[in-house]
């Protein structure tokens, strides 16, 4: 049934973007002021392994280096049936994108207490993509604010759900 249904999408020319790899903790620990996709440059048995999911977004980060955008600390674990030329599971990663955007991302990385960080890993139309974003550190209180916020918001739906 779910091959029918990526076939009809394909047939649609709407195929679906599939989530690899998810950050969440950036969410909670970073507000995210503008985000943005770039390619990334995988081996053979890396892109394996991240078509199985087994890609880590936990602590990494993106930096520019000689006017490239690299990113560090993504682990993407050894491909299983891989030989004895598998991939190293921490090096650092090459971002593809546009000399604006990089010119862009610096400007803004420059300003006090702003970070770049992959928020999401995906494979659109067969192809690995990173969503990065540009975000600045939340302080504590700002993490109790939103905590607050969506325990109210479930109490909010909780009640319409009982209601109704």
């Amino acid at each position: 049934m779910a091959g029918q249904n990526a076939k009809q999408q394909e047939q649609d020319g709407r195929k679906t973007d599939r989530v690899v790899a998810s950050n969440r903790k950036a969410r909670h620990e970073f507000f995210v002021l503008e985000s943005f996709e770039a390619g990334i440059v995988l081996t053979g048995t890396e892109i394996k392994s991240v078509r199985d999911g087994k890609v880590t977004l936990g602590d990494a980060y993106a930096r520019i280096e000689n006017g490239e955008l690299w990113l560090i600390g993504v682990h993407i674990a050894p491909y299983t049936h891989g030989n004895r030329q598998n991939h190293e599971p921490d090096r650092p990663r090459k971002l593809l994108v546009h000399k604006r955007q990089i010119a862009d991302i610096r400007e803004a990385v420059e300003q006090k207490g702003m970070t770049t960080v992959p928020l999401r890993m995906y494979l659109k139309q067969g192809r690995a993509k990173v969503e990065i974003g540009i975000v600045r550190g939340k302080k504590l209180w700002d993490k109790r604010d939103a905590s607050a916020e969506r325990e109210s918001q479930r109490d909010i739906q909780r009640a319409l759900r009982d209601r109704g």
